[in-house]
């Protein structure tokens, strides 16, 4: 693929845009300054260095983005900074969102793509890809709480019963809750329907992906939809 067309597809401007930064000398491959747009290279592999940051890449992008509090998972947010305000310019420009959101006061793993098959795969509820939550409570947690999430409440918007594919108290005010669905404010509802309520909230692992312990919020780091696939271990 020629040079400035990898540039293009990979977010970092308009065609032109593209061609200018080879001919300023500002992308490298391999410690050498390239300065033909035209020059093929194969895309196997292929580590760029791009106004001195490396580049690598990716014909479809998946990220994984520790988010902190105080984010929506928006494009066009309303009350609060985008979480797309935290991935770098060439990211945003390809096009990556979120695949399923996380509400403003709550953190952990946020993948974003701009896979629109990989999208539908994780988020259709025929394929039941599991995700981890981490939920402070704000009164004990018992047994019997424990035992009706896995049985099922039932929410204000839908006769039928929402269960936990997995739950466990993990403290005294905690709970570690696996979910297969992605319902409004689901985490939060069924646990103010066992009389409890959500203090914190956290998201520790999505599919087969857990969150780096190593990655601090606001972070981000590349992922691949294998890790994402495998199943739980």
């Amino acid at each position: 693929m020629k040079l400035a067309q990898i540039l293009f597809s990979q977010g970092f401007g308009t065609r032109r845009a593209c061609e200018g930064l080879v001919w300023a000398g500002l992308v490298r491959h391999q410690g050498r300054v390239l300065d033909d747009p035209a020059e093929d290279l194969p895309t196997d592999a292929l580590v760029l260095e791009v106004e001195g940051r490396p580049w690598p890449f990716h014909a479809k992008a998946l990220v994984l983005l520790h988010k902190p509090i105080g984010y929506e998972c928006s494009q066009k947010p309303r009350h609060h900074p985008s979480v797309m305000t935290l991935l770098p310019a060439p990211l945003r420009q390809r096009g990556v969102q979120p695949i399923g959101r996380l509400d403003e006061d709550t953190t952990g793993l946020l993948l974003l793509t701009d896979d629109g098959a990989l999208i539908h795969r994780l988020t259709s509820p025929k394929h039941h890809v599991p995700k981890v939550y981490e939920v402070a409570c704000k009164h004990p947690v018992d047994e019997a709480m424990v035992a009706r999430l896995l049985a099922g409440v039932v929410l204000d918007d839908d006769p039928a019963p929402v269960r936990a594919a997995a739950c466990e108290a993990s403290g005294s005010h905690a709970l570690r809750l696996t979910l297969t669905e992605g319902k409004y404010h689901q985490v939060k509802r069924m646990v103010a329907a066992v009389g409890n309520r959500v203090e914190g909230l956290h998201r520790s692992r999505f599919g087969g992906q857990v969150l780096p312990p190593e990655l601090p919020p606001g972070g981000w780091t590349w992922t691949d939809a294998a890790t994402v696939l495998a199943p739980e271990r």
